[in-house]
């Protein structure tokens, strides 16, 4: 038996294919693009998702028997908001994560409504990304658009829609809608008031690892799956590249270095933030998680590289970056706004500390460097709340980089497990598929059955000397800042 991951991601869709022992047979990419009508502001047509997803399947699957594909699931961008009518046509463009137009509302939710009431509702505060500032906004500014809603979905539960005829999602993207009371895994009322919308809009729930439905005739005839083929709800990106990773059972850690940045870590039971810096989500596991996500991380890397030297070879500029720790610039990763901890959206990149001898080398360590500085705030928020991981593993395209893998285990000071396929979301939507089919007894035991470990790369007691350093200074950049992003 076969079983397809599909990681519904920013930029593109990737389509992974494993058989039941977890080798992974094939995987391909498909592109679409990404639209800024405004400054800040980031959509996709879900339309374009699909037809990737067709082009992608049927590549992926040429020459193999359909029959044996047992099943299908999903790791997807989260927080997106995708509207469909009464005739199940898409309404209007998806408003997607890292969109930033919310700013007013999530401010009316958080300081309006009250922090302390959302994390009590939902176990979260508002972030600029989430989906209900979004329906918020839209029944404001587009209100014609907002009458005509039918259906809720999150980008990934689209394609599951289109597969299957199911009106559904998981656990651990309906944690990020701010519609969802994650410690009872379920829709909250209090919310679904407040942004004016029905339990008849939103979707089913399941856990992630369950089964919703099998590929409809028409699905079968587009993408050339089986109607025998199961889907599973699959999870967010950074749940299913958890499971991917085998991040699974409380005190595990992953750290993801994509084009957003994230620091995950797994418990067994639900863990509220009431310093309102991190997520506190369901995990895909069946259990929960904290999550910190910055809204740039390899991101950065990539604008720096492409935009500003206008290189492609990341690893030649690495190669010049020689002494660690002993940077005198600094760099701050806000190219989008920010989420954990800040939860500003006008909070923006900056470099600090040049001199007339900075080299080209000194801001590309900067930008690098910044990085981690950033995830290291959130682990600093999850280590004040008792949750301390022993150590961490690390995926995303930024994990490829070994100079980036040794800062993170020095700025971290904990040792990071590189794995050995580093196929993440993807990974994990196929692991997610064969649990569903009933060939793993559960997440945990998929995982550890099929993830593992090619090296590990363990800090040095010098170069955390330093880093601890450069990391107190980082710190107190933003504060600094924080009234000069409000000006400009």
């Amino acid at each position: 038996m076969y079983f397809i991951g599909i990681d519904l991601g920013t930029s593109a869709v990737k389509l992974l294919m494993m058989d039941e022992t977890g080798n992974i047979l094939q995987t391909i990419s498909e592109t679409y693009p990404i639209n800024y009508p405004r400054p800040g502001w980031s959509e996709q047509n879900p339309r374009d998702w699909w037809e990737a997803v067709v082009r992608g399947l049927s590549r992926l699957t040429a020459g193999t028997d359909a029959g044996q594909i047992a099943g299908v699931s999903f790791g997807g961008q989260m927080h997106g908001l995708v509207i469909l009518d009464a005739n199940d046509q898409v309404i209007r463009p998806a408003i997607l994560w890292n969109d930033g137009r919310t700013e007013e509302e999530t401010k009316y939710l958080n300081e309006v409504i009250g922090r302390q009431k959302l994390l009590a509702w939902t176990g979260n505060v508002a972030f600029a990304g989430f989906t209900a500032p979004k329906l918020l906004w839209l029944k404001k500014h587009e209100p014609e658009n907002f009458a005509k809603i039918h259906k809720i979905m999150l980008p990934k539960d689209y394609i599951a829609y289109k597969l299957t005829g199911v009106f559904s999602t998981d656990v651990s993207d309906a944690s990020g809608t701010l519609l969802f009371d994650v410690r009872e895994r379920a829709w909250s009322e209090d919310m679904m008031d407040i942004c004016d919308v029905y339990i008849e809009q939103l979707p089913q729930i399941y856990e992630s690892y369950e089964m919703t439905g099998y590929v409809t005739p028409q699905a079968a005839g587009e993408t050339g799956l089986s109607t025998k083929c199961a889907v599973a709800a699959g999870a967010g990106d950074n749940a299913a590249a958890a499971v991917g990773t085998g991040t699974v059972g409380g005190g595990s850690c992953n750290i993801s270095l994509g084009t957003s940045g994230t620091l995950f870590i797994a418990s067994d039971t639900f863990k509220a933030d009431t310093n309102y810096a991190l997520h506190a989500f369901c995990h895909a596991d069946g259990h929960y998680h904290l999550m910190g996500c910055m809204l740039s991380a390899a991101s950065c890397n990539q604008w720096w590289s492409d935009h500003i030297l206008k290189t492609s070879d990341y690893e030649a500029e690495q190669a010049q970056i020689q002494k660690l720790g002993e940077n005198h610039v600094f760099f701050l990763p806000y190219l989008m706004g920010e989420r954990s901890p800040h939860n500003n959206p006008k909070a923006r990149g900056t470099f600090t500390g040049m001199t007339m001898d900075t080299t080209r080398a000194d801001m590309t360590q900067a930008v690098m460097e910044g990085v981690i500085f950033g995830l290291r705030d959130s682990l600093e928020i999850a280590r004040a709340l008792g949750v301390c991981p022993q150590k961490t593993k690390i995926c995303g395209g930024g994990a490829k980089s070994a100079l980036w893998r040794k800062m993170t285990a020095n700025i971290l000071n904990m040792p990071v497990e590189v794995l050995q396929n580093e196929e993440g979301p993807a990974l994990g939507g196929a692991i997610l598929a064969a649990v569903a089919c009933g060939v793993f007894q559960n997440v945990k035991e998929a995982s550890e059955k099929i993830v593992k470990i090619a090296e590990t790369v363990f800090p040095d007691s010098a170069l955390v000397t330093k880093y601890e350093d450069k990391y107190r200074r980082f710190a107190k950049i933003y504060p600094e800042m924080r009234n000069i992003f409000d000006f400009l």
